[in-house]
C-alpha cells in the first residue's frame, strides 16, 4: 500500500474515532494539494472544543512535518477559532496529539516527532476528547489530582 493511501486510511480512521466520541467531523481529502488554500486534514468539534488537526502516520520513526505545514495549521486554526493539533500515529500504536508549539524543531526549521516522544509526552485520544486527564506524579504526590497524596 502506498504511503499516500495509508495516510488517507489513517485519516479516515481518526475521523471515525472522533465521530464515535460525539464530535462533528470533516476530513479535507488531499488537503495539501486539492486547493490553493491551506487546510488541515481534519476539523472536529463537539460544541465545546474545536480542533484543526494535521494528521501524520508512519510505519517507522520519526514523523517529520515541514515548517510550512505547521505554520499553515496554526494560521487556519487561529482564523477558524479552533485549537491547532498535530496528530501522529505510529504502526501498532494509538493516536497522540501535540500543540504545534510543543513539537521539536529541527535545525532546518521543520518539525519532528519520535515514537518515544509521542508515548511519553503526547496527549492520547481520551485526553483530546475529554474522557480523561493526564496527572503527573508530582501532582499526584502533592494531592492536586483529587487523591489524598498517600501514594
Amino acid at each position: 500500500m502506498s504511503a499516500s493511501r495509508k495516510g488517507d486510511r489513517r485519516e479516515r480512521e481518526l475521523v471515525n474515532e472522533l465521530d464515535d466520541a460525539g464530535f462533528a467531523v470533516m476530513r479535507a481529502p488531499a488537503s495539501g494539494s486539492a486547493t490553493e488554500r491551506d487546510l488541515p486534514d481534519v476539523l472536529a468539534g463537539d460544541g465545546e472544543s474545536f480542533y484543526a488537526i494535521e494528521a501524520k502516520s508512519s510505519s517507522g520513526d520519526p514523523i517529520y512535518l515541514s515548517g510550512e505545514e505547521v505554520e499553515s495549521l496554526i494560521f487556519f486554526a487561529q482564523n477558524f477559532g479552533a485549537k491547532a493539533r498535530v496528530g501522529v500515529r505510529f504502526d501498532e500504536e494509538d493516536w497522540y496529539f501535540f500543540h504545534p508549539g510543543d513539537l521539536y524543531t529541527t535545525d532546518g526549521g521543520n518539525y519532528r516527532v519520535k515514537l518515544e516522544t509521542a508515548l511519553a509526552e503526547g496527549e492520547d485520544f481520551d485526553e483530546l476528547v475529554g474522557r480523561s486527564a493526564r496527572t503527573s506524579l508530582g501532582e499526584y504526590a502533592d494531592g492536586d489530582a483529587g487523591g489524598n497524596g498517600d501514594a
